[in-house]
């Protein structure tokens, strides 16, 4: 298994990324209610969008029918499964890839 974390800040925020050799893009955006991520294809194209950004479980588990061979996790520094605040991403929450080593 292989844990990697997504350097981000505490703004919103759209990115290339590359996960087993798929390329993405990630759009980070703050709402009144907590953070939220838009999983997208390399053109720009929703693959999942509205994911809120929240600790103690797999945010993509729940789409495991689009095979995307990864997990993403947000960890936090504090105890328990809080949600990060507007001004805790890269600080406090930590966004992790993980994937199986091949």
């Amino acid at each position: 298994m292989t844990i990697t974390e997504i350097p981000l800040t505490p703004d919103n925020q759209l990115f290339d990324i590359s996960i087993n050799n798929s390329d993405y893009k990630m759009r980070i955006i703050w709402r009144e209610s907590g953070w939220f991520l838009d999983l997208q294809n390399s053109d720009g194209g929703d693959i999942i969008a509205g994911i809120p950004l929240v600790t103690g479980a797999d945010l993509v588990a729940q789409y495991a029918y689009l095979q995307l061979g990864f997990g993403l996790w947000l960890f936090s520094d504090s105890s328990g499964n809080t949600a990060p605040g507007q001004y805790d991403l890269g600080y406090t929450a930590h966004l992790c890839i993980i994937t199986e080593a091949a």
